[in-house]
């Protein structure tokens, strides 16, 4: 491990490359990830079964912002208004959300291998959002038992883990329950599926934890966005702490790092938005454990703008995956399916890549 020098006050291995050369290569990349983002956006708008013109979604939005009247038809408000805003806002939201999480989570960890549900949030919030389904709950008390659920899963598995450590090596830990706090409330999920009614309560709950934005409303995202705003803000606040987090505990305590703080507060702002994300569109995975990858590819390792990449990346790789979903069939694909096979070849193909360098 190399020491920090003081031109390089992160930490960064910068492979040959000063820190001002760095800043001017990686602005215009940030733009480029912003502007990549914004064209599919208006892809998102136009795309679909319902054929829109960019002209008239354009006219649509000014309108409605400006409050002026339009000559459209009212089908083409319906539709970009009530069903393709809400869906686009919450793919990006839910996308940069999971992709926030896994990149500190990777950071706080320092496995490349670790994804935001990895202490359980997953796991719980769709054990949660089963129960209510089971029992015939309406949408917004699944969305909230499911929220609590993903909440108390990552509690019970730091609570284990702080018992367990006892002076240890508590990070290790915390990733060993986690695993097994997941794995339980999986087996809890299947227990619920198999008392469930095979005419009803199986589907529904089946299609729920596959992942999808079908019937996502403008109230939902306002439920959403709380919780987003709650654990993205503080993430973005610490993130250059990621860096030394990022050597070692030993070492961030030697540089008067409170690691045990940053610790809570990275895996309960992480929790927020992982467990919010569940409890709103499902179980989507891959998202959390990919992006932080790519962004690492395209920016590099340093945490101060992983961070952002990551977000952004996130926010589009979800959203392309959404309009997959809902235009290459008949019938809408689940998310969680299509991330898994988009996700898991790359993936797989970047570890043979690491592997023959």
């Amino acid at each position: 491990m190399k020491l920090m020098s003081s031109n390089n006050p992160d930490g960064i291995l910068t492979h040959g490359v000063s820190q001002p050369d760095q800043k001017r290569f990686r602005i215009p990349v940030m733009i480029r990830i912003i502007v990549v983002l914004l064209i599919v956006i208006i892809i998102s708008f136009i795309i679909g079964r319902y054929e829109i013109s960019v002209w008239e979604v354009f006219s649509v939005l000014t309108g409605t912002l400006f409050h002026q009247e339009s000559t459209l038809p009212t089908v083409v408000e319906t539709v970009v208004l009530q069903v393709r805003l809400p869906r686009i806002l919450a793919a990006i939201i839910i996308g940069m959300a999971l992709a926030i999480s896994g990149a500190s989570y990777q950071g706080l960890f320092r496995n490349p291998m670790v994804s935001p549900d990895i202490l359980g949030a997953s796991s719980g919030a769709g054990f949660g959002a089963a129960i209510a389904i089971l029992i015939s709950w309406n949408t917004v008390l699944i969305q909230f038992t499911s929220f609590l659920f993903g909440l108390a899963a990552v509690f019970l598995s730091y609570m284990i883990a702080s018992k367990i450590a006892r002076g240890g090596s508590s990070v290790l830990m915390l990733v060993l329950t986690g695993m097994v706090v997941s794995a339980m409330f999986s087996a809890f999920i299947s227990m619920i599926k198999y008392m469930a009614d095979m005419d009803g309560k199986l589907p529904a709950i089946t299609f729920w934890l596959m992942g999808s934005l079908s019937s996502v409303t403008m109230p939902d995202l306002l439920i959403l966005l709380i919780p987003f705003l709650l654990g993205c803000i503080p993430l973005f606040l610490l993130r250059w702490k990621l860096n030394v987090l990022s050597f070692g505990e030993d070492e961030a305590k030697a540089l008067g790092i409170n690691t045990k703080r940053i610790r809570i507060v990275i895996i309960l702002c992480a929790t927020l938005l992982t467990a919010s994300s569940v409890s709103v569109c499902g179980m989507i995975g891959w998202v959390g454990l990919v992006i932080p990858h790519i962004a690492r590819m395209v920016v590099g390792p340093n945490y101060r703008i992983l961070i952002p990449a990551s977000t952004l990346m996130g926010g589009t790789f979800l959203l392309l995956v959404d309009d997959l979903a809902r235009s290459v069939s008949s019938f809408e694909i689940p998310l969680g399916i299509l991330t898994a096979v988009m996700g898991a070849p790359f993936f797989l193909a970047m570890l043979l890549y690491k592997q023959k360098l």
